[in-house]
């Protein structure tokens, strides 16, 4: 099973993608929404869960998740922001556009766990 991030941030990447190790997964990662739709293109039978920032150059993360949600290939693979916005308005406008889950930054790892485990059914840790 693999994860897909997709974050401008190299550090929020390397954390996600040994959270993501620790459980079991393969993670892939892209810096921005134009490569993270690409990896779908190339990998998306094998996604399993994408975590998805808001603020990224060129696409934003909402731009990314309603690509994601329109493309019957990906529509089905669950979607957990992680961002830095946290106003009601944002968390709103995400889960009405499909995300399953709404991680705020800063994040300790025990609870990023909990919530990849949470966005794919699996309860928490």
């Amino acid at each position: 099973m693999k994860l897909l991030t997709i974050d401008d941030s190299k550090t929020i990447r390397r954390v996600i993608s040994g959270v993501g190790a620790m459980l079991g997964f393969e993670v892939l990662e892209a810096e921005n929404g134009a490569e993270g739709l690409r990896t779908l293109a190339e990998s998306g039978d094998e996604v399993t869960l994408i975590l998805l920032d808001w603020n990224m150059p060129g696409m934003n993360g909402l731009e990314v998740l309603h690509s994601i949600k329109a493309d019957p290939r990906w529509q089905h693979i669950p979607v957990m922001m992680v961002t830095t916005e946290g106003e009601r308005s944002y968390i709103v406008k995400a889960i009405q556009a499909g995300a399953v889950h709404y991680l705020t930054k800063p994040f300790s790892q025990e609870e990023m766990a909990a919530r990849i485990m949470e966005s794919l059914g699996m309860g928490g840790m």
